[in-house]
Formats: C-alpha cells, structure tokens, sequence
C-alpha cells in the first residue's frame, strides 16, 4: 500500500499547484487587439473580461462591421485567454503520473 501513499503525496502537491496557478491565472491580464486597433479588450487568464475599448471611429461604421469587428474581439480573446489557461495548467499537472496511465 505504500503506492497508494504516494499516489495521495503526488495528488495533494499537484492540487497546491493548481491552486496556486488559478491565483496566478486571475492576476494574469492579456491584452488583445483587433480590428487594426479599433478594440482593445484586457481578459484575464481565467477568462474574465476586464475591460473594453472600442475607438470612436468604428462606431461611425456600418452596424454589421461594428458587430462583426466586436464579436471577432471577443472571440479571440476569449481564445487567447483559454490557450494561455490550458498552457498553465498542463505545466501544473506535468509530473502527476498515475499507475497504469501513462
């Protein structure tokens, strides 16, 4: 039984590091531009939206550009944030091996 012991050993510290890196993922802000400037948007690595900025100009475009141009924003940010999220995490998770699994 001394494998289960460590197996609890191994899952206890790679909780402390994910833990650790959701803190991390919170204070990490992303800055995303789009659109040649006209968005800007600050996500953080755990996927919250903290702030928006839409340049004066694009709003005296066509509605359907503006729309098209914001939604293209906040998808690419939303993405940039998951891709950099999924990154932190496998780097968390590494060295946690379970037996018979790898």
């Amino acid at each position: 039984m001394a494998g289960v012991g460590k197996l609890l050993k191994q899952a206890q510290k790679m909780q402390r590091q994910v833990e650790a890196m959701q803190a991390e993922l919170e204070a990490k802000e992303l800055d995303v531009t789009s659109g040649g400037g006209a968005v800007k948007i600050k996500i953080n690595g755990a996927g919250k939206f903290l702030a928006l900025e839409i340049d004066p100009e694009l709003l005296k475009e066509e509605p359907t550009l503006v729309s098209e141009t914001l939604l293209a924003a906040v998808q690419d940010a939303a993405q940039q944030s998951k891709d950099f999220n999924e990154a932190q995490m496998k780097t968390a998770t590494s060295g946690f091996q379970m037996p018979g699994f790898m």
